[in-house]
């Protein structure tokens, strides 16, 4: 009898976690999330554009590769504006710019230029530029993950590898 009990109890919790996690997966994936990519953009003009401040404020510059299509991309983005660490160190640290990959706009004069084998990444990855718009660093995403979003320790380590040193 014990043992059913015992058995029944477990039951129970196991569902009930199950029943909590549905709700957050749920509430996530309700949460409207902005589509920061414009497959209109002219890339190479805005990274110019980029390399000529980031010269100014000595500060690196983050292009995110990806696309409104892909969820990480998305869900990336999210991070980067909730997280309260993550959204100061880049403030402080880095140009950032969100590179369009998409069938309206593959970019691939860009892509081409600054990262030739990012296909190999999977998306969203990162291409950090120094000052002078050289690639310094191409980062895949997926060791920043956590579960179903992203780590902050491990995105706060990538950014802090990866900054201005006069």
């Amino acid at each position: 009898m014990k043992k059913v009990v015992v058995a029944f109890f477990m039951l129970f919790i196991s569902l009930q976690s199950i029943s909590i996690e549905a709700q957050t997966t749920s509430k996530t994936e309700s949460k409207s999330l902005e589509k920061p990519y414009n497959s209109e953009d002219n890339a190479q003009a805005k990274i110019d554009a980029l390399i000529k401040q980031a010269k100014k404020e000595k500060k690196n510059i983050i292009l995110q590769a990806g696309g409104n299509w892909c969820s990480w991309c998305l869900l990336f983005n999210d991070f980067i504006k909730t997280n309260k660490a993550v959204k100061v160190n880049l403030k402080k640290n880095f140009l950032y710019y969100h590179l369009n990959y998409s069938k309206e706009n593959k970019n691939e004069a860009v892509f081409k230029k600054y990262a030739p084998e990012g296909d190999k990444l999977g998306y969203p990855f990162f291409i950090v530029l120094n000052v002078n718009g050289k690639v310094i660093k191409l980062q895949e995403s997926g060791s920043l993950e956590q579960g179903k979003g992203y780590n902050e320790g491990k995105v706060l380590n990538f950014l802090n590898s990866v900054k201005y040193k006069p």
